[in-house]
């Protein structure tokens, strides 16, 4: 239990919290939730969102519940901690080698329903087909195809059919569609780069699926695509699913980055609230939340307490310093409101989201899969 439950109901609770701790902002969460599931109808795609920036059963049941087909994982650690909170609709979307990963992937199968998993080489499709075949249960995979981002999958062209051909008769698995995700568009800047750069993706995508097509092998799954390429992809007409995931969040990364609108897509919903420990130099304060409360891999987070202006800076392990513009000033024990730089890995250091309506603290949600990277 949260050392905060006992503040549940309060209509202060902001102002009471033990910190750091992580803020979810009920309202922006929500709409931000209707807001791609919206999208996704519009444009006749399923969506099946990516819960490795969340990692919490209550999250992925919101967004089943507004329209989405499942949830993307990146770990069978992930899935089988959402699997046991009851979703079902799981896509594992990293390829899965190792001997004790591969039993649990096939136990996980006799029990959740609709997995998916990824699969990039023969080797690894023969031992998941074995793993499979020892539970009496095929699993469902997809091919994943390297679009050029050089992390996982298999080259586009040949070597794809020539996996999928290896796939087809193995009594264990049961081919249904193709993975094509490319991460590193996700955050290109420049709108119309991006937009090239994912549609480059989507083409390789097409391609590999017109091939597949025309070899007699399925492709009723088409996944792919992200936060950052939302408006991009879907319109172009390959994916038949769409993995984005940040969305439901955001983070400075994904604030920054320009869009073919004005403004961010999706309102910040995710935040880290810290307080005042230390206040003895003119126009800087010393803070609770340091290296270990944030994911330090794009720099620091970013200021969103109302009438502070200022500069969010890693002092140590556990201290963050604030620089005021002008003439603001905070005092021991108030409190600062942080958008995080990248939110998928800072929640993996928290146990539970404090779900908050303005300052009330309406509920704790944990994060079943925090350190489920295995």
């Amino acid at each position: 239990m949260s050392i905060n439950h006992h503040l549940i109901g309060d209509q202060q609770a902001a102002r009471g919290l033990a910190t750091p701790v992580l803020i979810l902002d009920l309202d922006a969460f929500q709409r931000n939730v209707a807001k791609m599931a919206a999208h996704c109808r519009e444009h006749g795609i399923a969506l099946r969102p990516h819960a490795k920036t969340h990692k919490s059963v209550t999250v992925a049941k919101a967004q089943i519940a507004a329209g989405a087909i499942g949830i993307c994982c990146a770990k069978v650690g992930e899935a089988e901690a959402l699997g046991a909170g009851g979703v079902g609709g799981i896509l594992i979307t990293s390829p899965v080698v190792a001997r004790q990963a591969l039993a649990r992937l096939a136990a996980l199968n006799l029990t959740s329903s609709g997995l998916i998993v990824v699969v990039d080489h023969a080797e690894s499709a023969a031992a998941l087909s074995a793993a499979a075949l020892a539970t009496g249960k095929p699993i469902d995979v997809l091919v994943d195809i390297d679009p050029g981002m050089g992390r996982s999958g298999v080259q586009p062209g040949a070597a794809a059919l020539a996996l999928a051909a290896t796939i087809a008769p193995l009594a264990g698995l049961r081919l249904v569609g193709i993975q094509c995700y490319d991460g590193d568009v996700q955050h290109v800047a420049v709108f119309n780069d991006r937009k090239a750069r994912s549609l480059a993706a989507m083409t390789v995508l097409a391609h590999a699926r017109d091939a597949f097509r025309q070899a007699g092998f399925a492709t009723g799954v088409l996944s792919g695509g992200g936060t950052g390429t939302f408006d991009i992809d879907p319109p172009a007409g390959a994916l038949t699913e769409l993995q984005a995931g940040s969305y439901v969040f955001m983070d400075r990364q994904y604030n920054e980055i320009a869009h073919a609108g004005q403004g961010p897509p999706f309102e910040t919903a995710l935040f880290v609230e810290t307080t005042v420990i230390s206040a003895n130099r003119p126009g800087r304060v010393t803070t609770d939340a340091g290296l270990k409360a944030f994911a330090t891999d794009d720099g620091a987070p970013l200021i969103r307490t109302p009438g502070i202006r200022g500069d969010y800076t890693f002092v140590g392990d556990e201290q963050g310093s604030v620089r005021f513009q002008g003439d603001a000033q905070l005092g021991l024990g108030d409190t600062v409101r942080l958008v995080t730089p990248h939110c998928d890995p800072t929640v993996n250091l928290y146990d539970a989201y404090h779900v908050m309506r303005g300052e009330t603290l309406v509920d704790i949600w944990p994060i079943e899969a925090r350190g489920r990277s295995y």
